[in-house]
């Protein structure tokens, strides 16, 4: 598939021999397992590989290296659900923010680990948690951001924190948006109400290399923020990335943090989906307010917002959290109340719909020609992909489900509120 990118490149040749999920969305970002063969139906019966009980709470998704499976955590303490303003928030006393391994072929919790502390955190957004944004893996390390909580590298093998860093942000309803790995760069988009710039500590030392602001936003302060998790692409040989934020898309030069070129996407903000790319567009939600999906010619200099936009699509309701997924020339998303389309990616054009049957938050997942959906109640409903709508299983689960998945090989590794599974044919 067109955009693979150079940063990821160099990272996955220095993975062992076999699949993984090292990232928020995968190993290109996108959603896809162009190995995989999970499996068509489950349930609470039938197969689990296993189940384990996760420590604490939190809603980023597991990453997977390997023989161990990772995620971040929050272990919270007198938990209170208040109206603050115009949302419906959590605040706790403290909570305790860490990581969890697990062994790929046992579900065996194999360590958890505190790394930050904090008393009295910035409260939450009911739909969030306190450990949202996915970890990012790589040989011997683990990666964790809790957004203006702090960020930690971990050694991968023992949990030991090899070091730390907090770059301040008001997030206002908790973090979102994940790191991801260029070279020899961690790279974090702070979207606040207060400040908003990107960011690239050494993955080393955990020292700054630069720092970009992003575009000037005329709004309320809480019309400002956002949550999307940036996507490296290829572009003319060179490596470039896509960060998506309150009424701009931007693409820089991640190794520098230059900024290549601007669109002014709408009036949206608080949105929560990464990107997707091919070798000619690239597909964003634009947010709240007025949800829409666009899609974005790569290439130009500067604010190409008069003519880089190939099409802006408002049917209906498009999503604000889960990502949108590309495969091949159809474009598949579903939003935040469980609807799901099937557009031409060429030209925004509707081919399909249909409902899941309640509300998601989890962004969908495609391997062997097949798309995979939840709904935030644990449903799942498994598509055929293409243009002809065909419903191939329907299964359930236990639990609040609002990480998305990471699938490799033979399995899917589905995180609730409260359990991680490993689901396979048995």
């Amino acid at each position: 598939m067109a955009g693979r990118v150079t940063c990821v490149l160099v990272l996955l040749t220095t993975l062992a021999a076999g699949e993984d999920w090292p990232q928020f969305r995968g190993p290109s970002g996108d959603g896809i397992s162009r190995s995989a063969n999970p499996p068509l139906e489950w349930s609470e019966t039938k197969n689990i590989a296993w189940k384990t009980a996760i420590p604490g709470r939190g809603r980023s998704s597991p990453v997977v290296l390997g023989d161990r499976v990772w995620l971040t955590t929050a272990i919270e303490s007198n938990v209170v659900r208040k109206r603050i303003g115009p949302d419906d928030m959590q605040a706790a006393d403290h909570v305790a923010l860490g990581a969890a391994c697990l062994d790929r072929t046992t579900g065996r919790l194999l360590w958890h680990v505190t790394t930050f502390d904090v008393d009295k955190p910035p409260p939450v957004h009911w739909l969030n948690s306190w450990a949202t944004p996915t970890p990012v893996a790589e040989p011997e390390r683990l990666y964790c951001d809790f957004g203006s909580m702090g960020t930690a590298c971990l050694d991968a093998e023992t949990g030991k924190t090899l070091w730390t860093q907090r770059l301040p942000i008001d997030h206002m309803v908790g973090p979102g948006s994940s790191p991801i790995l260029c070279q020899n760069l961690l790279i974090l988009v702070r979207d606040g109400c207060d400040q908003q710039y990107v960011a690239a500590l050494d993955k080393k030392t955990g020292e700054t290399v630069w720092k970009t602001p992003r575009p000037p936003i005329e709004a309320r302060p809480d019309l400002r923020k956002a949550f999307s998790t940036p996507l490296l692409i290829e572009r003319d040989g060179t490596a470039q990335m896509i960060a998506v934020g309150a009424r701009w898309a931007v693409c820089y030069e991640p190794a520098t943090g230059k900024e290549l070129w601007r669109v002014r996407h709408g009036n949206g903000w608080s949105l929560a989906p990464r990107p997707v790319a091919d070798a000619e567009r690239v597909y964003i939600c634009t947010g709240a307010v007025v949800a829409q999906l666009a899609a974005i010619r790569l290439g130009g200099e500067g604010d190409v917002t008069p003519s880089h936009i190939a099409w802006r699509s408002s049917e209906i309701h498009y999503p604000i959290m889960p990502s949108p997924i590309l495969v091949g020339k159809e474009l598949y998303c579903v939003n935040d109340e469980g609807i799901v389309l099937c557009l031409d990616a060429a030209t925004g054009q509707v081919v399909w719909r249909t409902r899941l049957g309640g509300p998601a938050m989890a962004s969908p997942v495609f391997a062997a020609g097949r798309l995979y959906f939840w709904t935030s109640t644990g449903k799942s409903v498994v598509l055929k992909a293409g243009r002809q709508l065909e419903r191939l299983a329907e299964n359930a689960l236990e639990g609040t489900l609002v990480a998305s998945p990471a699938i490799v090989g033979d399995a899917i590794f589905l995180r609730t509120d409260t359990h991680l599974y490993r689901i396979e044919n048995r």
